[in-house]
């Protein structure tokens, strides 16, 4: 079930339209009728659903509270009712905010510092007291940046990658100097699968990718691949309230569910940047 709002897009799932184990339902998390139409004989429920950009939350956090948290809510209480059998909820790594040294683990307090984070943080610990008070089966995700196909174009990496190939200059916050782990989508899916499949009702596994790199580096090795010149650098602002590090420790996961990621970062950044530039019909409508 999808809202289909601006980056919503029913071509993304063409591939499996045609599997007699998959439909598609039109709908608003928010509203419980159409939550309650959606969860009937499911045995289990994966909320990917969210507002997710955080330079939106910071101009407007109204969609992020009612999608991120009351949203969650709705899918939950259909779970309770319904009985559902395990309950996946996507969280991230943002909640925990920024990290100078070290590294989090599953234990570490969430001190979310943009509204976006804190509204993944509500439904976050809003999925675990519907295991402690009621006892669905819940288990949360908490991952590092995503990177990969499909990613819609207001994220950094295609962001940059689009801007390049239409021949504008990729916006660099500050001195770029912000470091962020980075996960190859098919490797977070293949942890959520194993988390859906055989994660502990109530806990919290961390999914991170191992690839800890300045916003500068990541910059860099983008305009390496798309064969530019540091010259396509443009300096902006840097974000209110920046987090400046980000650092999961995913041990849990490995040892208890036997994941680890399996994608080197260029490797998967390469197969990134070639995806957009064979496939500017999926992107070109979605950029300005």
């Amino acid at each position: 079930m999808d809202k289909l709002t601006y980056a919503g897009r029913l071509e993304n799932l063409k591939e499996i339209e045609e599997n007699p184990n998959y439909s598609f339902q039109k709908g608003d998390i928010c509203n419980t009728q159409d939550v309650e139409k959606a969860i009937q004989g499911c045995e289990g429920v994966v909320n990917f659903a969210a507002e997710s950009h955080v330079d939106r939350s910071i101009q407007s956090a109204t969609e992020f509270i009612q999608t991120d948290v009351f949203g969650a809510y709705c899918l939950l209480e259909a779970s309770r009712k319904q009985g559902i059998k395990k309950f996946v909820q996507i969280s991230t790594d943002e909640v925990y905010g920024q990290i100078l040294e070290g590294q989090f683990t599953e234990e570490s307090l969430l001190m979310p510092r943009n509204p976006y984070a804190a509204s993944k943080a509500g439904a976050d610990r809003l999925a675990y007291s519907f295991f402690a008070t009621y006892g669905v089966p819940v288990v949360i995700t908490r991952s590092s940046n995503n990177y990969g196909s499909h990613q819609f174009p207001e994220k950094v990496v295609p962001l940059f990658v689009t801007n390049l190939i239409r021949g504008k200059k990729v916006p660099l916050y500050g001195e770029g100097k912000q470091i962020r782990d980075w996960l190859f989508v098919k490797d977070n899916c293949e942890a959520i699968e194993a988390v859906l499949k055989k994660g502990k009702n109530g806990e919290v596994y961390n999914i991170g990718g191992g690839n800890e790199i300045p916003n500068i580096e990541l910059t860099k090795t983008i305009l390496e691949l798309m064969e530019q010149s540091d010259s396509m650098i443009e300096r902006v602002p840097d974000r209110l309230g920046h987090d400046f590090r980000y650092s999961l420790n995913h041990e849990k996961i490995s040892k208890e569910l036997d994941w680890k990621p399996k994608t080197p970062f260029e490797q998967g950044l390469r197969e990134t940047v070639e995806w957009y530039k064979e496939n500017e019909n999926w992107w070109k409508p979605l950029v300005k």
